[in-house]
């Protein structure tokens, strides 16, 4: 039996994720880091927006399990919901503003 439409759809839906990392590891974090860019767009230091499909962020999650060190890293992923229909990414601050992150993230 062939799936529908409908699930086949909802396998594709993206859903809208703040990937938010605290790695205490030079080495590990530059690998987090790396990893991420394949993910998502970065939005500041430790903080990656993504658009994930099931699949995705099984994928994020698997990769990042493979790097961190459990006993000392944390990775957190907020889940905003579904990324269609949301209209256009509203971002404020307190302090300095928001700018988009172009550069790579050099860790010394």
């Amino acid at each position: 039996m062939r799936p529908t439409g409908h699930h086949k759809g909802a396998a594709k839906m993206r859903q809208s994720y703040l990937v938010c990392y605290d790695i205490s590891d030079d080495k590990r974090l530059r690998k987090v880091f790396k990893t991420m860019r394949g993910f998502g767009d970065h939005l500041q230091y430790s903080v990656f927006e993504c658009h994930f499909t099931t699949r995705d962020l099984v994928r994020c999650r698997t990769e990042l399990t493979r790097i961190i060190n459990h006993d000392e890293d944390q990775v957190l992923f907020v889940h905003l919901g579904p990324a269609e229909g949301r209209g256009d990414r509203v971002i404020t601050a307190l302090g300095l503003p928001y700018k988009a992150i172009d550069a790579p993230c050099f860790i010394v």
